[in-house]
């Protein structure tokens, strides 16, 4: 199937490793040309070299909670390619921590990482986006905006909010062409995993093989996802093959998610 990308620009938020590596791959393989953007020079070096096997990179060292890293990169983007067709908007987990266990600090640090950076990335994208009828934001959320995890108390928080904030856009801006969705990840096979294995451990008293046997155990397809699987449905939201989709946060969970809404 021709996803029809070959040309689009592309922006991918924490791109260095993990899951927005794998989506900028993913974009990269279908044509888009990508700008990427990360805090670590040297990570961000090695993801750019391996993306620019497919096509033209841009890499830009940015931190996503600093409003003057996030207005940076998107001018150095606009600078090389011209404009912004595909935003994909990532950020690492707030702290892993329980809700008595959290100070204000960390709250409002959570805010900044998780929140303020999906609005502040979206506002500078979505006025090129009008101007040309034609745009894709895909945000990359959790499954805890659906089925909140104990140790995760703000990113639950936020993620639900960042379901609301998409299908709001996606109301906005539908009539200049603009599609947004979120994507609701579930358990898999990241950094992220290790810190909350480590916290699990710890309270738990087992060991880490005995902790993912218990994670893959509960994932009806009996198995961790792979960042490849969560990259290539993103590729698929940018496309114009779901240019009739919007307003949707998608669960790509292995089944995990155990409600029908």
């Amino acid at each position: 199937m021709d996803l029809g990308l070959t040309g689009r620009v592309a922006m991918v938020a924490a791109a260095s490793k993990g899951l927005g590596k794998a989506c900028a791959l993913a974009l990269a393989q279908e044509g888009c040309r990508v700008s990427i953007c990360s805090r670590d020079a040297e990570t961000l070096a090695k993801a750019g070299a391996e993306i620019s096997a497919f096509g033209e990179v841009k890499q830009v060292v940015a931190d996503v909670a600093s409003p003057q890293s996030l207005e940076n990169w998107y001018q150095k983007t606009v600078e090389q390619f011209g404009h912004v067709d595909i935003l994909v908007t990532n950020t690492g987990g707030p702290p892993v921590s329980r809700f008595l266990q959290l100070s204000d600090e960390q709250w409002l640090a959570g805010v900044e990482s998780t929140l303020m950076n999906v609005v502040r990335l979206s506002r500078l994208v979505i006025p090129g986006m009008q101007q040309r009828k034609w745009g894709r934001i895909i945000h990359l959320t959790s499954l805890v905006a659906k089925q909140p995890i104990d140790e995760l108390t703000i990113s639950s928080t936020l993620r639900a909010g960042l379901s609301g904030l998409t299908k709001t856009m996606a109301n906005q801006l539908g009539p200049d062409g603009i599609t947004v969705n979120a994507v609701l990840m579930g358990q898999i096979l990241t950094d992220r995993q290790s810190a909350i294995a480590d916290v699990r451990v710890k309270e738990q008293g087992i060991s880490y093989e005995e902790h993912f046997r218990r994670l893959a155990a509960e994932i009806p397809l009996r198995r961790l996802g792979e960042p490849r699987e969560v990259g290539e449905v993103v590729a698929f939201l940018a496309s114009e093959r779901a240019s009739y989709l919007t307003g949707v946060s998608l669960p790509v969970d292995g089944g995990l998610i155990r409600g029908t809404m």
